[in-house]
């Protein structure tokens, strides 16, 4: 993980804009949102593919493009972390291979609970409103005790992912956190939290870079670094409204 002073997101810490100095044109705040608007089209196009094969006469041919879209976004996203210089073509592929991803998932939920999407897309983007009007009118800053404890947060649930995970190739589960119970509700509830309170820490480390003067590419890295975690947060809050309709 990162130190006290970085973003608990590996694609935005303050080691990502550190020694970005600008030769020609410099990142600028206005640059960075188009190009996360961007990006969000492209995860849009690619879910929309997937969702359509999902609701289709043979939906087990989503399953391919699902796992593609996952192993691939993975290596895309651990190429533009180290290559920033690269995030200009590698940011907007790794949308495409994700909304692979998002589309299947959400046509899962779906066929369980109609109307779920809708819900987790309309929350995802009412938490990122909120949370950028929040950062902007000075409601929460991003302090160096508010980043510990984000960080030391995000830290333990992805080691908690990460231990249920190998776990599971055992077949051992954990049926009070993952199920609709008021600890599995609580749980869900708890980890969307520290994926909305990283959103924060995103559009401090945007900010520090733009006014920094980062290279014009890094408005790129920076979009998507903020997909990242929109993404995290999205899965977040679809998983939490389908323990919220099983009970």
């Amino acid at each position: 993980m990162a130190n006290l002073m970085r973003t608990s997101n590996p694609a935005l810490n303050e080691k990502a804009f550190k020694g970005q100095v600008a030769i020609g044109e410099a990142m600028t705040l206005q640059g960075t949102v188009n190009k996360t608007g961007l990006l969000l089209l492209c995860v849009v196009a690619t879910s929309a593919w997937t969702w359509g094969m999902a609701h289709s006469e043979t939906p087990e041919a989503a399953m391919p493009w699902m796992f593609g879209g996952m192993i691939g976004g993975l290596i895309v996203a651990l190429v533009t972390i180290f290559k920033k210089q690269w995030s200009l073509f590698t940011a907007p592929l790794y949308a495409l291979l994700e909304g692979l991803v998002l589309g299947g998932i959400s046509a899962i939920f779906e066929k369980s609970y109609p109307g779920i999407a809708v819900q987790a897309v309309g929350l995802t983007f009412g938490t990122l409103f909120v949370m950028l009007l929040a950062y902007k009118s000075g409601v929460i800053r991003a302090t160096q005790g508010f980043k510990l404890g984000v960080i030391a947060a995000t830290g333990g649930i992805a080691v908690f992912y990460l231990v249920e995970m190998l776990l599971g190739f055992f077949r051992v589960q954990v049926p009070a956190i993952n199920g609709s119970g008021f600890i599995g509700i609580g749980f869900s509830l708890f980890v969307v939290i520290i994926a909305a309170l990283n959103l924060v820490l995103d559009f401090d480390m945007i900010e520090t870079g733009v006014q920094n003067g980062a290279p014009k590419y890094m408005e790129w890295y920076g979009a998507f670094g903020l997909m990242v975690t929109l993404i995290w947060l999205y899965l977040e809050i679809l998983r939490l409204l389908g323990k919220a309709r099983r009970r």
